[in-house]
């Protein structure tokens, strides 16, 4: 379980978070969800000690984060930035290599090329393993950065707004491919994401923030409702359930 307690974070004197309490269970997906400028990005990046909160702590599976050693986090953890760089003629293999990196420091080995190729063949890569990044689409680029922080074979992966550049068959089989990742492999998922109806009807869990602030947070059936998706977006929005799962109705 990942809890987040009493944190807070802004940039020189303006806050972004404040006073946020959370717990994410381990096993799950959780969404971070929330209108424009709520500070879900900022969440993530502060949970994968990317930045340095202003007061609070983050616990990992009851240990203090701040305190974990790099190298350790790094097997216990992976993140998939927003914003994804790296120097363009590098190959699809290779960059999911790089995730093997905390257990081989670049001397693979038998393990490692096994691990790059479950991901490669999780993620739909193996006819593209040879292109070189800057050959791919946006969408084929997002799935082998995935695909890079999967082999690096954590505990859990964190992803900021992950469908991005997806169309909808790749956005839905990644979505279900978390799924499987957390119900088969018993990995935690954290995702920022904006599409509504995937974060209802993907997620086991859903952390809501508003202003810098929790919103609501919980089991996606309990704490999910029409009325706290329309507080959150201040958007009318309607519930309902097509083939069992909840699916929201805000376009009218």
């Amino acid at each position: 379980m990942i809890t987040v307690s009493g944190l807070s974070y802004g940039l020189g004197a303006k806050p972004i978070l404040d006073g946020i309490d959370a717990e994410i269970p381990a096993g799950r997906v959780t969404a971070l969800i929330g209108p424009n400028g709520a500070g879900k990005s900022t969440l993530l990046n502060l949970i994968a000690q990317q930045l340095t909160p202003s007061r609070g702590r983050i616990s990992l599976d009851g240990m203090d984060a701040a305190r974990i050693a790099p190298g350790r986090l790094a097997r216990k953890m992976a993140v998939v930035a927003q914003n994804l760089t790296v120097a363009s003629r590098v190959r699809v293999k290779d960059l999911i290599g790089f995730g093997r990196w905390p257990h081989s420091q670049g001397r693979l080995t038998a393990a490692d090329h096994a691990a790059i190729g479950d991901a490669t063949e999780l993620f739909g890569l193996a006819p593209l393993q040879q292109r070189f990044l800057d050959e791919l689409s946006g969408g084929q680029r997002q799935r082998a950065f995935i695909a890079m922080a999967y082999a690096q074979d954590t505990d859990w992966l964190l992803l900021d707004e992950p469908l991005n550049n997806l169309d909808l068959h790749h956005a839905r089989n990644l979505m279900a491919q978390l799924r499987r990742l957390a119900e088969e492999r018993g990995k935690g998922i954290v995702i920022v994401v904006h599409d509504l109806n995937y974060a209802i009807s993907w997620s086991d869990h859903v952390v809501a923030l508003k202003d810098g602030r929790i919103a609501f947070q919980g089991p996606v059936d309990e704490a999910a409702s029409a009325a706290s998706l329309t507080a959150l977006y201040q958007t009318p929005v309607a519930l309902t359930r097509i083939g069992g799962l909840p699916f929201a109705h805000y376009h009218r």
